[in-house]
């Protein structure tokens, strides 16, 4: 792609330019000089909220507000290219639709347009200030060039620097209720040379209105011009009230290049649309169609009495594409607050439902600490919004405070602090369980559209939340049993210092199999196991109570490690059940400070001596529980000094997808190496935290350390 040379001003002289108070009017100058420094044709400027938490649009080159209203508004988790920009400090490329689907695929759905797009942050002297973005063609080619890369960084940084001036002075810019549209100069229209052409010539400014109507163009849209100057063109002709035609539309639009469609102006004149886009607007030339040119391209199209917009489909795919990865009611309600609360101009978002002839709320974002929390309780017998809300299923909208007040005078659930309303029933199944309420910090009118596109956002709130209340109770009980066969608390061993961590998997809700128990023998005898049966069901955790107690009870006849995993093993043979165990064994002598060993398949156990130094024991592991019935389990000794500790485990702390279980088990030991002599729970934090199990989890983890220490 051939990019001509521009000078890029430096940042200093143009932030120099911005006067106090204006420097958003300079912002808006620089993104104007896009298409000459970048060869761009499409873009913005975000904005990063007061409270750090949104990016908001401020100003738009090429673009009407139609085009970026769902996106005027983005949570700073949205899975979209300017908030990763943000989040991450560095440029997002995106090459075209094939990548905007495998890494931005809500982005893609409901762009479905040929463009490559380019978001860089604004960051200057350390301080983020909001995000750029400029699209080119999708013939461009897959990679920025250097010029291109260093223009861009060049044109972000000249933005970022007028951000920072502006801040300095103590006059930080924000983005106001409406983003502004940068339009480029042009030279005077050319109407009187259009006029003399047999085809007709229409211009449409950014906002899709006719700016420009020629005399021909009228007779072939077959109404005057007066009629069509300064309306869109599907308002003012019905039989162009088409999604098709109007993708034609926001295609040329959103990916610079031009298009052509075929539309019926009945009864019975087909008419050929083309149109071609810059940065300023569109031109579109409209000529009669032949019947074979018509045939030849689309065939005979369908004309609808009604549709859907394609900004309106825009939040039903993107919530829709988002409630997907919802799987607790809290991960609802902050889809909710982070896709949608934004994407309409919201505030704060709570979802309420009637449970026990009370009130409920089960969620809220964006409110002030305690203020909803105060309601949650209310009798469904009290005439509050809220309540009322919860018990009809009608939605209610509030443009103002004095609409809400009309109808609940002295409430105090009315002061919020917001000043407009939107309470969406939650029915799914024909079932109410709920209302969703979006509230807004200024008057807030909503139209048609928006009340419609609303209310069909209630139905698929409602049945994500019903599948995620589901969830949160099954994941409740499974939890609850996963404990119930788990230790409370392991017992207090002189000369034995013992620490435990258990974490349950974060992906699903099945329980899981995993165990540890720390069992007194003899009073200088402990036995400590700790094991894993396969599975993640209630048949795995049944079977791990089973385990348990079968190792406590022949524990107890002080039994050899060797021996009693050699009747666990035949007593699972005989419970006919084909699942798998493994298990390591430990008897410890307190007295000798020594002891003796048996794994039945299990990860081998770590060690950290007095001399500081760390190892991974080298038992003679055995065959898993339950294959063989006559499998024998050698056992091996092991001295216990003062100061020596020892790393009992299961392998969800070292089997994680995508690493290599080796290399994971030396990461393991140089970890307990750097942090073996720190007391326990701190080394058990420690463990856990650098095999990288802090927060997800694609399995159970169960770690048990035991340390010999002085009497």
């Amino acid at each position: 792609m051939g990019v001509p040379l521009h000078p890029s001003p430096r940042p200093g002289l143009e932030a120099a330019e911005a006067p106090a108070g204006r420097a958003l009017d300079a912002a808006a100058r620089i993104l104007r000089s896009a298409p000459a420094r970048l060869d761009a044709y499409f873009g913005g400027l975000y904005l990063l909220s007061g409270d750090r938490q949104l990016l908001e649009l401020a100003v738009t080159l090429g673009a009407a507000r139609q085009f970026t209203r769902p996106w005027q508004r983005v949570g700073m988790t949205a899975p979209i290219p300017v908030a990763e920009a943000a989040r991450s400090g560095r440029v997002v490329w995106v090459a075209g639709t094939d990548d905007m689907a495998r890494r931005y695929p809500r982005v893609a759905l409901a762009m479905p347009y040929p463009f490559c797009l380019a978001a860089a942050p604004l960051v200057a002297r350390g301080t983020t200030y909001g995000v750029v973005f400029v699209f080119w063609p999708a013939a461009h080619p897959p990679e920025m060039s250097h010029g291109e890369r260093d223009r861009f960084d060049a044109f972000a940084a000249s933005l970022a620097e007028v951000l920072a001036e502006a801040a300095r002075a103590g006059r930080p810019v924000r983005a106001g209720p409406r983003p502004e549209v940068a339009e480029r100069g042009s030279a005077a229209p050319l109407t009187t040379m259009a006029e003399r052409l047999p085809e007709g010539i229409c211009g449409i400014d950014l906002d899709g209105r006719l700016a420009v109507v020629t005399p021909a163009a009228a007779e072939l849209l077959g109404e005057p011009v007066e009629r069509l100057l300064g309306v869109r063109l599907w308002a003012a002709l019905p039989w162009l009230r088409d999604p098709v035609y109007e993708y034609h539309y926001r295609t040329a639009v959103i990916s610079g290049q031009s298009t052509s469609f075929v539309a019926l102006r009945p009864p019975n004149r087909w008419l050929s649309f083309e149109l071609f886009p810059d940065p300023s607007g569109l031109t579109a030339r409209i000529v009669s169609a032949d019947a074979a040119r018509r045939d030849r391209t689309t065939g005979t199209p369908s004309v609808r009495a009604a549709h859907t917009r394609p900004g309106a489909l825009y939040h039903l795919l993107q919530l829709a594409g988002a409630l997907t990865e919802a799987v607790s009611v809290q991960d609802v309600v902050s889809m909710v607050s982070e896709q949608i609360v934004p994407a309409f101009g919201g505030q704060a978002v709570a979802v309420l439902m009637a449970e026990g002839g009370r009130l409920r709320i089960v969620g809220h974002r964006g409110y002030p600490p305690g203020l909803v929390d105060r309601f949650d309780g209310t009798p469904l017998t009290e005439p509050t919004p809220g309540v009322r809300a919860s018990t009809n299923p009608a939605p209610k909208y509030f443009e103002s405070r004095a609409e809400l007040e009309r109808l609940y005078p002295g409430r105090p659930e009315t002061q919020d602090g917001m000043a407009a309303w939107a309470y969406l029933p939650l029915v799914t199944s024909g079932r109410l369980i709920g209302t969703c309420v979006l509230a807004f910090a200024e008057p807030h009118h909503f139209d048609l559209e928006e009340r419609a596109v609303l209310t069909s956002l209630g139905g698929l709130i409602a049945q994500a939340l019903d599948r995620a209340r589901l969830y949160d109770t099954k994941l409740g009980l499974a939890h609850g049993l996963q404990e119930s066969l788990l230790p409370r608390a392991l017992p207090h061993v002189p000369s034995l210092e013992v620490s435990a961590r258990y974490l349950p998997c974060t992906q699903g809700m099945d329980v899981g199999g995993d165990f540890y128990d720390l069992i007194r023998v003899g009073p200088d005898t402990v036995a400590v196991v700790i094991g894993d049966v396969q599975g993640h069901n209630v048949n795995a955790a049944a079977l791990m109570g089973q385990v348990r107690t079968a190792v406590r009870a022949f524990a107890s006849a002080d039994a050899d490690p060797s021996t009693v995993l050699s009747r666990t093993n035949r007593l699972l043979a005989g419970l006919d059940t084909a699942l798998l165990a493994s298990c390591v064994y430990l008897r410890v002598d307190l007295a000798r400070r020594e002891a003796w060993l048996a794994d039945a398949g299990h990860p081998v156990p770590l060690r950290y001596g007095p001399d500081g130094r760390a190892d991974a024991l080298e038992p003679l592991v055995g065959m898993v529980l339950n294959v063989d019935p006559a499998a024998d389990y050698p056992q091996i000794r092991i001295d216990l000094p003062i100061g020596t500790t020892l790393v009992l485990y299961t392998d969800g702390l070292v089997d994680t997808p995508g690493t290599d279980p080796d290399r994971a088990l030396a990461d393991l030991t140089a970890t307990l190496a750097r942090h073996g002599g720190e007391p326990l729970d701190r080394l058990a934090d420690a463990l856990v935290d650098r095999a990288g199990q802090g927060e997800h989890r694609t399995d159970d983890v169960a770690l048990l350390l035991i340390r010999s220490v002085p009497r």
